[in-house]
Order: structure tokens, then C-alpha cells, then sequence
């Protein structure tokens, strides 16, 4: 029912802007004096607060111009719409999603301005919306672009606080990513879909990730041998030639059954495989004080860290401390 009211809302909001006189401007390829004249006109509406106006011909008018291949342009009023949603105070409602991701669909592959639109995009929604990190929908469809665009970094930002159905498209992401690599670096991009949605605190997701992650390897790489290793608690995938997919696997395990012990024992046995990596170190100290209470020791120069405070510049200033993340229920433990 939602999807089919935002497809809805995006033919009505796309057939009122046909009817606009500026359309035909576009039409006709007068590109820069469209954009002029509806900057200006937007801004008019703005100055006498009507809101929905000005929201509509921003709309129509990038819409119109991104389809014309004015990515700049397009991309220009976008943004402009982005800042009088939030000047009028609109929520994160469907017209105002829907109108959104209509626009950042329409953007030409590789087009510069598309990044800030999407940052503008994630900043209003984090303003106005109940989700402080930016809206999930938002993220997931961002995510989700940047993946088929072959932008990996910019996929994983979104895609790690996106849906439930973002795991699937990260995962899947990384390992294209990973195909182009070597074979024994499975771990380090099976990581950059894991860890994230650790630090945020989801699990599920987490487990989502590693699960698709490795069916793809399982599926693609035939090279790699895999054994399958089942408990009473557990069933688990064991590479015997990619240990820190190994730790991957038995890291979820842990933070799963909540076990600090297994957590410590992980950390002591795999630590040589850990260290050859050189940027692990960080988020598994973090995971360590979420879920397990292992505080992070915090370092620094007494004399810079006095000096600091005293002034404002930093190193006195006390981190807040961590709130440790509760997984319910520990047992039993299930993977998938």
C-alpha cells in the first residue's frame, strides 16, 4: 500500500510539472535561463513563505533538467528543495520521500552534485525526521545507487544504516568489490560489511552481511574450500585457509552469547592475523567495550591533557562513556 501511494504521489507530482511553461524552456534546450528563472521565482515564494509552491517547482524544475542531462543544474535545485523543506518545516512524510528519491534517481551516473544532494538529503531528514542518523529509507536507496554505480565507499555510509534489506546489497557490493582482488583477501572486505552494523549495534544485520557474504564466496569461488561445522547452538562455516573470516564468524558468535571469555579468547588467538591487517584495531576495541564491558584503555600526555582542558582545545576533554549494548537473549545462538 505505501509503495503504491508514493508511485502515485511521483505520477501526480510529474504530470502538474508537464504543465509548467518552463518544461518547455528545457524542451527546447534553454537549460540556463530555465534555471535563472525558476531559482528566482523559487526564491520569491520562499521570501512570502509558500512553501508548497516553492517546493513543487523545485521539484518539477530539477526533475525536468536531470532528465534533460543537466546534472549540474538539476543537481543545483535539488539541493535548493532540500533547504526549503526544511526552512518550511516539513517532516519526513511520504510526498517528501518520494519527491526526493524521485529526484536522486533521475541524476546521471557520476554526476558531482549528486554526493552533497544525497548529504543534504540525510542531514534534513536527521533534523526533522525520528532517526537521528538520517531516515533508513533514504540511506538504503542512496546505498543501494552508489553500489550500482561502483562507488563502494559511499555504498557502504548508506547501506550500514539503511533497512533490513540493506545487508543483502552491501554484502553483495563488497564482494564484487573482493572479485577483483586477490582470493585470500575475502576477510578484509567480508569485514567492511560486518563490523559496521556491529558498531551500530545491529546484529542482525551483521549476521545477514556475513551469511550472504560468504554463500557468494561459497557460490563464486569454488577454490576456497570450506567445511561446515554444526553444535546444539550453532551451525558455522569454517575456511581452513582464511582465518580471519574464521574470527569474522566466531566474533558474531560471541557478541551473540554476550561471552566476554570468547570474545578474549578470539582476540589472544587470532592477534597475529589481526595485526597484519593494521585497521581492525579501533573497531574491535570498540566492540570489545559494547558488548562486552572490555573498557578501552585511553592514553595521552598528562601535560597536553591538562593544558586542554584548561584551554579548550581538546585532550583534557573526558569521552562520554560507552553504553554497553545489551544482546537478547544470549542462548541460544543462531547464526542466520
Amino acid at each position: 500500500m505505501a509503495a503504491a501511494k508514493i508511485q502515485k504521489t511521483i505520477a501526480r507530482q510529474q504530470e502538474n510539472s508537464a504543465r509548467s511553461p518552463f518544461y518547455g524552456r528545457i524542451s527546447e534546450g534553454q537549460f540556463y535561463e530555465a534555471h535563472q528563472q525558476l531559482r528566482v521565482i523559487a526564491s520569491r515564494y520562499v521570501k512570502s513563505e509558500n512553501w508548497d509552491a516553492a517546493i513543487d517547482l523545485l521539484y518539477g524544475g530539477a526533475l525536468a533538467l536531470l532528465k534533460a542531462g543537466q546534472g549540474g543544474s538539476g543537481g543545483d535545485l535539488g539541493i535548493f528543495l532540500v533547504d526549503v523543506l526544511g526552512k518550511g518545516g516539513k517532516e519526513v512524510g511520504v510526498g517528501e520521500k518520494s519527491k526526493l528519491l524521485t529526484i536522486l534517481r533521475a541524476f546521471p551516473k557520476g554526476e558531482p552534485t549528486k554526493k552533497r544532494f544525497v548529504t543534504e538529503m540525510i542531514n534534513w531528514s536527521s533534523k526533522v525526521g525520528e532517526y537521528p542518523l538520517g531516515d533508513p529509507e533514504l540511506h538504503h536507496v542512496a546505498g543501494s545507487i552508489f553500489a550500482e554505480e561502483c562507488e563502494p565507499y559511499d555504498a557502504e555510509r548508506h547501506l550500514a544504516l539503511g533497512t533490513k534489506d540493506s545487508p543483502e546489497q552491501l554484502a553483495k557490493c563488497e564482494y564484487e568489490w573482493y572479485t577483483q582482488d586477490d582470493s585470500h583477501t575475502a576477510a578484509l572486505y567480508a569485514a567492511r560489511a560486518i563490523l559496521p552494523y556491529l558498531l551500530v549495534g545491529n546484529l542482525r544485520s551483521a549476521n545477514k552481511a556475513h551469511l550472504i557474504f560468504t554463500s557468494c564466496l561459497n557460490s563464486g569461488n569454488k577454490s576456497v574450500s570450506v567445511q561446515e561445522v554444526s553444535s546444539k547452538s550453532s551451525d558455522m562455516r569454517v575456511y581452513p585457509v582464511l582465518p580471519l573470516l574464521n574470527f569474522l564468524g566466531l566474533l558474531l558468535l560471541a557478541v551473540q552469547r554476550g561471552s566476554s571469555e570468547l570474545y578474549k579468547q578470539l582476540a589472544k588467538h587470532y592477534a597475529p592475523h589481526v595485526k597484519e591487517v593494521g585497521v581492525w584495531d579501533d573497531a574491535l576495541a570498540q566492540i570489545g567495550e559494547m558488548y562486552f564491558g572490555i573498557r578501552i584503555p585511553r592514553q595521552g600526555n598528562p601535560l597536553f591533557d591538562m593544558m586542554g582542558s584548561m584551554m579548550g582545545f581538546g585532550g583534557g576533554s573526558p569521552k562520554p562513556k560507552p553504553k554497553k549494548v545489551e544482546v537478547a537473549p544470549p542462548p541460544p545462538a543462531d547464526l542466520d
